[in-house]
């Protein structure tokens, strides 16, 4: 049974990841980091059925001590590096913060790998932001990165230190330059889940309008699902490489929108209001990816549409807010 450790684990990604692991006979370890939330922390993997059948362990990926100290214990296979500060937005507010988690963190679970694991196989989760002013109107491996926010930037400096520690140490060690990947599991603050669940809400009739910034926005939007099988994927090949990840189709926050609304039978011009608070400081237009290698050499392909994956959403927050609605009618 080989063994698997996440960080992340209780997040998007990490949950689905799990789950997948799971179903391939792993045995799956996650690093939890405690909160003042602990109590809910778990919500995400409770959901998937999957709590009860994993073991966490507390930790943060930016006490080096911590990390070193699981992965000792944890003696991983396979190590799944999904830990990060990740909202965007929120990136210009803890700019050091998230420095620290989406960059160091990183290199610490590097260091720890190197220095405990090193026949272990390293997964880096990169991102599509590190393209950010793109530079070609398709972005592939080999497009020059152009990071226009803190968390970009973070992402950017673990990204190429997964690259420095595979050619200096012979880290088997790939990173997934993933472009945006939603789900029903995705937080409320991202703005596809923001926007399925304005939607929920206005169709039930517990709210009348949805508060967006950047409608021009354009983005090439897949599901977590199949995101998770491309990381595992990366860590089967025989040698370690990175590899962008994205549907090769972009649409606008505008498109996102009119998909969601027009699943329940609305017009999303009705309801949708433009609020110039929620623009950001440095606006990336627009990102579109071309997955080509990882057609090629991981035999990946997207299997969940864009309108699949927003009616997907859209059902799942009416279905959590339908008990709401009853009660706030009967009273």
């Amino acid at each position: 049974m080989p063994t698997a450790l996440i960080t992340g684990i209780t997040g998007q990604d990490g949950a689905y990841l799990a789950q997948f692991l799971l179903e391939r006979g792993y045995a799956v370890c996650g690093l939890l980091r405690r909160s003042a939330s602990a109590e809910v922390v778990g919500e995400r993997l409770r959901r998937l059925g999957i709590l009860e059948r994993l073991k966490l362990i507390d930790g943060d990926i930016i006490d080096l001590s911590s990390v070193l100290r699981i992965v000792e214990a944890v003696q991983p296979d396979e190590v799944y590096n999904l830990a990060a500060q990740s909202f965007v937005h929120a990136s210009w507010q803890q700019p050091l913060l998230t420095g620290m988690a989406t960059g160091l963190g990183a290199v610490n679970m590097l260091e720890a790998v190197r220095l405990i694991r090193p026949g272990a196989r390293f997964y880096q989760a990169s991102s599509s932001e590190m393209f950010g002013k793109a530079q070609a109107p398709v972005q592939n491996e080999r497009t020059p990165f152009y990071p226009r926010s803190p968390y970009g930037a973070a992402k950017l400096y673990a990204h190429w230190m997964t690259v420095n520690y595979r050619e200096s140490f012979g880290l088997h060690a790939s990173s997934g330059i993933l472009f945006n990947h939603e789900s029903p599991l995705r937080g409320i603050e991202f703005v596809t889940r923001k926007i399925s669940n304005g939607v929920a809400l206005i169709k039930l009739g517990l709210a009348s309008e949805l508060r967006l910034g950047n409608l021009d926005a354009r983005r090439d939007w897949g599901h977590a699902r199949d995101y998770v099988r491309a990381m595992w994927l990366m860590l089967h090949q025989d040698t370690p490489d990175d590899y962008v990840i994205a549907t090769g189709r972009d649409a606008s926050i505008r498109d996102f929108c009119q998909l969601a609304f027009a699943h329940v039978g609305l017009d999303w011009q009705d309801h949708v209001r433009v609020d110039t608070h929620l623009l950001r400081p440095a606006e990336v237009e627009a990102l579109h990816g071309d997955a080509g290698k990882a057609r090629q050499r991981l035999g990946w392909q997207p299997t969940v549409t864009l309108e699949e994956l927003v009616a997907e959403m859209v059902d799942a927050d009416i279905a959590r807010h339908q008990g709401r609605a009853v009660l706030t009618t009967a009273g």
